[in-house]
């Protein structure tokens, strides 16, 4: 019991606060401290929401964009080298609408290495979206996306494949932003 509400407490803390502070090293330092494993060199945007920071995973060099809602109750794993534009929400629980007690349900989202994620894209529980895949901007990714593939639409579609060798790094973004 103690455990959860020192969860809550942290991420109230987190997304009231910490959240709208500038400089990414300081939100990923509180991040890691509230139980989150945040690789090197990572960004999160200022306004991004965390929830269920104790089940976030964040590779290294991975770039979170501002205003995001990274839900991680049912766990979140986010890969090396991974840009996520503005605005883009993974969604890892709902609500059983037949349920007679309205039961909460969850799946863990995947993210592999070197994917891009444009802005307002939404990705759904039990997602797994494979290396170096293109989700366009705007998209609803209710199933899991191929290595290499590019989905657009909703719900996203294939619409072509990633012609890359993928042999990049992100760069670190300006510290304050």
């Amino acid at each position: 019991m103690i455990r959860g509400a020192w969860r809550q407490v942290g991420a109230a803390f987190y997304n009231s606060f910490v959240t709208y502070l500038p400089g990414h090293a300081l939100r990923c330092a509180i991040l890691r401290i509230w139980g989150a494993s945040v690789g090197s060199g990572v960004a999160v945007g200022r306004g991004t929401t965390v929830l269920g920071i104790h089940a976030l995973t964040i590779g290294s060099r991975t770039k979170v964009g501002r205003r995001c809602l990274l839900d991680a109750r049912g766990r979140l794993e986010l890969g090396t080298d991974v840009e996520i534009s503005d605005d883009v929400q993974f969604i890892t629980a709902h609500h059983d609408p037949q349920s007679d007690t309205f039961e909460a349900l969850s799946g863990p989202i995947v993210v592999a290495d070197h994917v891009w994620i444009a802005s307002r894209a939404t990705v759904l529980e039990g997602v797994a979206i494979g290396r170096g895949a293109v989700v366009a901007a705007e998209s609803l990714v209710r199933l899991s996306v191929e290595p290499l593939a590019i989905v657009a639409g909703i719900p996203a579609k294939v619409t072509g494949e990633r012609q890359s060798s993928l042999a990049y790094s992100l760069h670190p973004r300006e510290a304050f932003a």
